[in-house]
């Protein structure tokens, strides 16, 4: 269970809080905001993801399948019905959690890791395929297109909202809201004693166990929870970026940058997913240019983040603290 945030941490939270609200306000480069959207989705997505990995220690590797089903979901649901997707993104990400309920029942009795891993990876392999196979209901490769934008609406005093390729705004400020809700949902959680008995249960299950911890409804929790938070980041992603191929919602490269995420900004811990997710988004975008060899300095700064900061970036901001502290004129 969390600990009190401490003055500094209070202080970095607001300052950050204001000025990922204020960019907007400083520039409306469409570009940088398309770079800070896109990290925003898949901040919601590894934050997800380290609920499960990071805090209850169960090692999946299939939750992209649960992005790609709430993109679909809600895209299809738009599509073909004419609900409006401030309607779709939330019955998609239900569609998602009892997807993630569907194969936690039976996977997450197994006590074997690597076992969970392996099954949880063919599970989103499976929905891949289907998606792919669906043609005539998901356009296979070839692409799903014509998802409807999330429609317009008016504010007294600032005047009419309009969602368009154009103007990356009124999106920024959505999926802003939406990450602050995700971590808030997070961090609620793991304040609870329902979070002390996850960390419990990550730490020692056998004895987690024999303190009366149930640790099959503990799992199911965290898992229904977590498929919840991908499955609306995988809604906004489908009507924002307005097209999807199971390639690129359901592929395994998906969730392999999702891993590198939550390693980079640091396991385990609530900001370093999101740390993680803005620094690799804007490597993935910077270093197109170099072709090829991007993908080798990309996995540089993977293995040189990890061998010098195991905990990830995270765990700068305390060490930092702790050396002021000890150089401090109190202290020497």
């Amino acid at each position: 269970m969390f600990q009190p945030l401490k003055p500094w941490q209070w202080a970095l939270v607001s300052a950050a809080v204001v000025v990922a609200a204020l960019i907007p306000a400083v520039t409306q480069n469409t570009y940088l905001l398309h770079v800070l959207i896109l990290s925003m989705i898949f901040g919601i997505f590894a934050l997800a993801w380290n609920l499960v990995t990071g805090f209850a220690g169960l090692k999946t590797f299939g939750h992209h399948a649960f992005f790609g089903i709430g993109a679909y979901v809600s895209a299809l649901i738009s599509i073909n019905a004419g609900l409006s997707p401030w309607l779709t993104i939330w019955i998609a990400a239900i569609a998602a959690t009892i997807a993630g309920i569907f194969v936690g029942v039976p996977i997450l009795r197994i006590k074997s890791m690597p076992h969970v891993a392996i099954v949880t990876l063919g599970f989103a392999e499976i929905v891949r395929i289907v998606i792919s196979n669906l043609q005539s209901i998901t356009r296979g490769e070839l692409g799903l297109w014509g998802i409807p934008p999330f429609t317009g609406f008016s504010i007294p005093g600032i005047g009419r909202v309009v969602f368009s390729p154009a103007d990356k705004v009124p999106y920024y400020y959505l999926v802003l809201i939406l990450l602050a809700l995700s971590m808030a949902v997070v961090a609620l959680l793991m304040r609870s004693k329902t979070g002390l008995s996850i960390v419990a249960m990550r730490d020692a299950e056998d004895a987690a166990e024999s303190l009366g911890v149930n640790l099959t409804q503990q799992k199911l929790l965290v898992f229904g929870v977590s498929a919840f938070l991908v499955g609306v980041a995988g809604a906004f992603y489908g009507h924002y970026i307005g097209i999807l191929t199971p390639t690129a919602a359901v592929g395994v490269d998906l969730m392999i940058l999702i891993i590198a995420m939550v390693l980079v900004g640091g396991l385990g811990t609530l900001s370093g997913p999101l740390i993680g997710a803005l620094i690799l988004t804007a490597a993935v975008e910077l270093l197109r240019d170099l072709e090829d060899y991007r993908l080798l300095v990309y996995g540089a700064i993977i293995i040189v983040v990890t061998m010098f900061l195991p905990r990830g970036l995270a765990s700068l901001g305390p060490m930092i603290v702790k050396r002021l502290r000890t150089r401090s004129p109190e202290n020497s």
